[in-house]
């Protein structure tokens, strides 16, 4: 599979995970806590000269970015047809300062560093009962794991419809898609199942 992780050097991949973890939730909620233009706008500038501190090439940086942001700017059309622009504009500051900080993480932080510090943070929830700290770790790696590869699955199977002179029609790509991810969500549950990674207390 393929990985969000970028190998470097850069002052983003020698912070401590857990230091960057608890920076986007703080970064986060300060997002949501202000619907003011002038702030967003510096917290979108922050967050995209701290993406550029990656290292990646402009051209590899902004195709990460891509499927997301369409995303963005889909929800930021919908908010400008109901509201005044400078009430659509909060969404999408707001959305993109967070992508490109999410991304910076993403990209800076290894799976293996990301499972270990989620997994040590859930770890004083398991004292309700309600969850397991290994869970929770597994199923965000699992979720870092899928990103690129549905990404990349379905960049194949559009450019399979072009090559083949087909039109792209968006039923046409999402079910192959839909039908590859769930095969390999089940070929990674059994192998799960099979090592008994998730046999709490047996």
């Amino acid at each position: 599979m393929q990985s969000l992780y970028v190998e470097g050097n850069s002052v983003m991949h020698r912070i401590s995970p857990r230091l960057k973890l608890l920076s986007l939730a703080a970064f986060s909620i300060a997002l949501f806590v202000t619907g003011n233009l002038v702030l967003l706008s510096i917290a979108a500038l922050l967050a995209a000269i701290v993406y550029r501190m990656v290292g990646l090439p402009l051209r590899d940086g902004l195709r990460r970015l891509r499927p997301i942001f369409l995303t963005i700017a889909v929800v930021a059309l919908f908010n400008l047809i109901f509201h005044p622009w400078q009430e659509a504009l909060v969404p999408l500051l707001r959305l993109t300062a967070l992508m490109l900080f999410a991304a910076t993480l993403t990209a800076t932080t290894s799976i293996t560093a990301f499972i270990d510090e989620v997994t040590a943070l859930a770890r004083p929830l398991e004292r309700t009962g309600w969850v397991q700290a290994d869970d929770i770790g597994l199923a965000l790696g699992l979720v870092l794991r899928f990103v690129p590869e549905i990404v990349g699955r379905y960049q194949a199977i559009r450019e399979a419809h072009i090559a083949r002179g087909l039109k792209i029609r968006p039923t046409t790509l999402l079910a192959p898609l839909i039908i590859l991810t769930l095969k390999d969500a089940d070929n990674i549950a059994a192998a799960i199942d099979a090592r008994g990674i998730r046999r709490h207390g047996s």
